[in-house]
């Protein structure tokens, strides 16, 4: 089977950054589905990864950690899925990844596709899914349904792949008063559309900008991004006894500030349960069938915005680019043909 790897020391520019080669058709362990590749979507991760910011293990030669394909097999103690299942997952960064033609994922961290969406679609979902979900019912401890009127959730990034999720399942799922901020007015109309109920823009003085709204104080924030340049605005912002939320990455983080509102500090990182094997580890099926639940239902929609194809060195060079631009909103999805 044909296979892309990456080679994390060279730019993009390079001819050998990325490099399609001949490998061996992998065989599934015990709870392994062998999935047929459809369409895989470009995360912070794999540009992250590729960069070596992040560290994976020597043995990792291949990215792509956001896919929907076909079980094509399956490993003698899988009990979930059957050949011919159509499944979308983020999968493990502890094994290598889906840009390939066949791949190798624990069927614990896989869902069955949303019926009423092409794999394209589909793809774009798992990672982002998951981490607004964990970030928002694992870690900031909201109950589905169960917020009270004055509980407001402030999203630092909105318009992102992880802000996109966020703002509909804290919409649609809770009772918060949902603030995303947005520096464009292409991501300000976005959040608005995905059901934001207010835009400020975080390019301004953040603090600022949300008192101008005039509603009581910040139960809960989700830091997306950029959260070492907007942190001392977040502490101020934040309420007595509230909660803030991070996922991107730090050399160093200050959290003293927050002492004296009692503020509690949660990290979310979405392969934390494969990377430590963790009892639980399939939460991520349950969420995921979940989330393809409401999908099918109508509540919540992918947050596919650009679909290149086929899946080859060019367009995964291009994806990778407009990633680390920084400014696409929702997600790039490459489909196999």
């Amino acid at each position: 089977m044909q296979s892309i790897i990456y080679h994390h020391s060279l730019p993009l520019t390079h001819a050998d950054a990325f490099r399609i080669v001949e490998t061996v058709t992998p065989i599934p362990g015990p709870r392994d589905l062998l999935v047929s590749i459809q369409a895989v979507s470009v995360n912070p991760v794999d540009t992250k990864i590729r960069s070596g910011s992040v560290p994976v293990p020597d043995a990792v030669t291949t990215l792509g950690w956001d896919a929907a394909g076909i079980v094509k097999a399956v490993g003698d103690n899988v009990t979930l899925f059957k050949p011919g299942d159509h499944v979308f997952y983020a999968g493990s960064f502890m094994r290598q990844g889906a840009n390939s033609e066949l791949h190798l994922v624990d069927e614990r961290l896989v869902g069955l596709k949303p019926k009423s969406l092409s794999f394209a679609q589909a793809a774009a979902l798992p990672l982002t899914a998951l981490t607004a979900w964990e970030l928002l019912f694992d870690r900031l401890g909201i109950v589905p349904g169960e917020t009270g009127s004055k509980d407001i959730l402030l999203i630092v990034g909105g318009a992102g792949g992880v802000g996109s999720m966020l703002i509909q399942i804290a919409r649609r799922l809770t009772n918060m008063t949902v603030i995303a901020t947005a520096s464009r007015a292409e991501s300000r109309e976005w959040c608005l559309r995905l059901g934001a109920h207010h835009v400020v823009n975080h390019s301004q003085p953040l603090a600022k900008e949300v008192a101008a709204l005039n509603i009581s104080p910040i139960t809960h924030i989700a830091a997306l991004t950029h959260t070492n340049r907007h942190f001392s605005a977040l502490a101020e912002l934040i309420a007595p006894q509230g909660k803030i939320a991070i996922i991107d990455d730090h050399d160093f983080l200050d959290a003293v500030p927050l002492k004296g509102k009692s503020v509690s500090l949660h990290w979310e990182m979405v392969f934390t349960r494969p990377l430590y094997q963790t009892e639980d580890m399939i939460a991520h099926h349950q969420i995921l069938t979940e989330i393809a639940f409401l999908v099918d239902a109508g509540v919540l929609q992918s947050t596919l915005t650009k679909e290149l194809h086929p899946l080859d060195v060019e367009n995964l060079k291009l994806a990778h680019t407009l990633v680390e631009q920084g400014n696409m909103l929702g997600k790039v999805v490459i489909s196999r043909t």
